[in-house]
């Protein structure tokens, strides 16, 4: 189950599904204004730098973390995952060196951080061998298999699919995830097949597509069992007070966080 949790003025959300220190944050809370109020974690929203920082810091405190203790990544929409390493934590107003859209580590006190503003956060923890993973799952990184490819990262590094624990974050549902043709027929073949109740073709000739219930399914195929899996039910289209939603912002907007530690 997801829980409002707060700390200050910032509203996150938490997973009962996840033992491991974690947030899914909201737009309440922070010190940002404009198109990014208030609490954003993008350095190229145009926001005030300074703003950044305290949005960070807030995090940080959260998180038991100072505020360039991050490891974030270049999302690119691809399903690079990147095992972090203490080298990998961010400076804030310094250049991102790599592109990934997941991350993935066994050590200590090194928090993941990943963006959205749409897209599906999956964080996940084996309480049994100490691996953390942060994954961002826009339409393209998951057809591209990135859940696969994060979780065979987490074997390399001693986790068990069985014990393997995820949380699904907040995004964009079924109800406003409306797409041409092109991308049903490529959840389809990233499920094998396994996908038509995830999917609702529409009078307009468009299909709505539940994409984090395509996430979900395929860490079932990963061999995850569903009692470790926690999904919430927001969209975050429908709730743009609470969140940003690219689509329905045009782009014009902050972006909130995802992020995991091992302590």
């Amino acid at each position: 189950m997801f829980k409002e949790q707060k700390f200050e003025n910032c509203i996150y959300m938490t997973s009962d599904k996840l033992s491991a220190r974690h947030i899914f944050t909201t737009r309440y809370g922070g010190v940002s204004t404009g198109a990014c109020a208030s609490w954003n974690f993008g350095e190229n929203r145009g926001d005030d730098p300074q703003c950044v920082r305290e949005n960070y810091r807030l995090a940080g405190e959260i998180m038991s973390c100072g505020a360039d203790d991050f490891v974030v990544t270049r999302q690119v929409h691809e399903a690079t995952v990147l095992n972090a390493s203490d080298a990998d934590r961010h400076t804030l107003g310094t250049p991102v060196p790599y592109s990934a859209d997941g991350l993935v580590t066994a050590e200590k006190n090194l928090p993941l951080m990943i963006y959205i503003a749409d897209c599906v956060p999956v964080l996940m923890h084996d309480p049994v061998a100490e691996v953390i993973a942060a994954v961002h799952c826009g339409w393209k990184s998951s057809v591209a298999d990135i859940l696969g490819v994060a979780v065979g990262k987490m074997i390399e590094l001693g986790a068990k699919p069985e014990n393997i624990h995820a949380a699904i974050g907040a995004s964009i549902g079924k109800c406003c995830f409306e797409c041409d043709d092109d991308v049903p027929e490529a959840v389809r073949r990233y499920l094998g097949g396994d996908a038509e109740d995830l999917l609702e073709k529409k009078p307009n000739g468009k299909t709505h597509v539940d994409l984090r219930g395509a996430n979900e399914r395929r860490l079932l195929q990963l061999g995850l069992k569903r009692e470790n899996i926690d999904v919430s039910c927001e969209c975050t289209m429908c709730m743009q007070d609470k969140y940003w939603s690219h689509r329905g912002t045009k782009g014009i907007r902050g972006s909130m966080a995802a992020a995991i530690v091992l302590e």
